[in-house]
């Protein structure tokens, strides 16, 4: 991803992760979602980013936030 935008690493069924989308979106952010359950290789890079599989992250620059008022496993 380039810009400003964040990217958010999320899976199906989980509020939080839905939660950090609305957010973003609504903030005019752009957001490039990255869905650990439709893609294992977002799952593998977000378990070497964070060294767990939990979500909703966002990363933001150099800023990485695990969870959005709570987080799922997955």
């Amino acid at each position: 991803m380039t810009g400003a935008g964040v990217v958010v690493y999320t899976k199906d069924g989980c509020s939080y992760s839905a939660a950090a989308l609305a957010h973003w979106r609504g903030q005019g952010v752009e957001v490039e979602e990255r869905n650990v359950q439709r893609d294992p290789r977002w799952a593998a890079e977000l378990e070497d980013l964070i060294g767990r599989r939990r979500v909703p992250v966002v990363v933001r620059g150099e800023e990485v936030t695990v969870g959005f008022g709570g987080s799922c496993s997955f």
